[in-house]
């Protein structure tokens, strides 16, 4: 839930830079558009549906990619 999100700037700008390279994806589905993303002390925790495991794998290598990131635990599901 958003309760999750650490309060810090640092983790906000992080979620929001991530959110921005998803969105940003054209090959991303609207669903993987959607997904949570919650940062907490660079720790990122990315959850929804998402359309396929090119996907889930195409969204968590943008996560890794952001600065600031330490980890990223990637829970998303493949929707049916």
């Amino acid at each position: 839930t958003s309760s999750d999100q650490s309060g810090s700037e640092a983790d906000r700008t992080i979620s929001q830079n991530i959110r921005q390279a998803i969105v940003a994806d054209q090959s991303v589905s609207t669903n993987g558009k959607n997904v949570k993303i919650i940062t907490v002390d660079g720790a990122v925790t990315l959850r929804g549906p998402v359309r396929g495991e090119k996907e889930k794998t195409n969204i968590g290598a943008k996560a890794q990619q952001i600065a600031g990131v330490r980890t990223v635990d990637n829970q998303l599901e493949i929707a049916n």
